[in-house]
């Protein structure tokens, strides 16, 4: 395992995350701890959470797990939470205000047992809140100790870059990190989101790397996906259903991926996160196992360092094919102008 810093604090975190969004739903308490406790022993310091995984049921199986763990065990881990949206059905019971995030991050303290989180972040945009209301906060909870750092999950660019000046504009801490969706089949945050990032030194912290499970091999062309996977269970899951997701695109880029997997004796999950990974801006990748098994071959992802050739090929199979202006190629000529 790798080790990189937290976008631009000089906090050290493992290159892979071991996201929890699974526990307490598709993984019991005994599963959840036993991939936590391999993630350790592999090396893996940060852990990623959320208030609304499960309803909080996430955060107390990790309470539960430091509290059964002795120091040595947990001191290295790095942890992140989430908070926004409700988890009680006031009116207040949800957004980025000083009485949402004051009573979230409270509550999150308490279910995971501790005095203190090393990184919170917003889980999403809120359009109601006064951007400055929520960035006092958020700076308010670094200074009193309660978190180390903050940062953002789902934030467009526009969105992140004007969080970031007003911050600096008001002398406020500054956010570290942005957890965006971002895998070969979701690209387009390389548009703007990536450039933003980059610009303000924030490290990125992507989910759902494998793209719902696309991207380890588990899904067929022309077979409607049956049994215990994600969309055998729910084929119209989200942004990950199969109608929405599986286009020709979609194929062409799992083609590429069993290509590189089959050459060099890899799996194709391996494959996905290793490109994911060492994409720029990228601080450390989310893993989202359901049983220890998938977690073991996520791992695998670690030792596998893809060729130039290869890195190619996927992101060739991958292009979202821009117009030409400004995202494709005649705008990219014009932002390479030297003169």
């Amino acid at each position: 395992m790798r080790y990189r810093t937290l976008g631009n604090s000089g906090c050290a975190v493992s290159e892979l995350c071991l996201g929890t969004m699974t526990f307490g739903a598709e993984t019991d308490e005994a599963g959840s701890h036993a991939q936590l406790d391999r993630f350790i022993e592999a090396g893996g310091t940060f852990v990623d959470t959320a208030d609304v995984y499960s309803a909080g049921i996430s955060e107390e199986i990790i309470g539960r797990w430091y509290a059964a763990r002795p120091a040595e065990v947990t001191e290295p881990v790095v942890l992140a939470t989430k908070g926004r949206f409700p988890m009680a059905t006031d009116p207040n019971g949800s957004g980025l205000s000083r009485r949402h995030l004051t009573r979230a991050l409270d509550a999150s303290l308490r279910r995971l047992g501790l005095d203190s989180v090393d990184l919170y972040q917003v889980h999403s945009w809120d359009p109601v809140t006064p951007l400055a209301e929520t960035l006092r906060t958020l700076d308010g909870f670094v200074r009193s100790g309660k978190i180390g750092y903050y940062g953002f999950s789902n934030f467009t660019g526009w969105q992140l870059t004007k969080a970031v000046h007003t911050a600096r504009e008001l002398g406020l801490a500054e956010p570290v990190t942005l957890q965006p969706q971002y895998s070969m089949i979701v690209r387009e945050i390389e548009w703007e989101i990536v450039p933003a990032a980059l610009d303000a030194g924030l490290g990125l912290l992507p989910w759902s790397p494998l793209g719902g499970g696309w991207l380890s091999g588990k899904y067929q062309r022309d077979q409607r996906p049956t049994g215990s996977t994600r969309l055998g269970e729910d084929p119209g899951r989200g942004m990950e259903a199969w109608e929405r997701r599986g286009t020709e695109r979609t194929w062409r880029i799992i083609e590429a991926v069993q290509q590189v997997a089959e050459a060099r004796g890899a799996t194709m999950a391996q494959v996905a996160l290793s490109w994911v990974t060492n994409r720029p801006a990228v601080t450390s990748t989310i893993l989202g196992a359901r049983t220890l098994e998938q977690l073991e071959d996520n791992l695998g992802s670690v030792d596998l360092a893809l060729s130039e050739d290869e890195q190619a090929l996927l992101d060739e199979a991958s292009d979202l094919h821009a117009s030409d202006y400004p995202y494709g190629g005649l705008g990219q000529d014009q932002r390479a102008r030297t003169l």
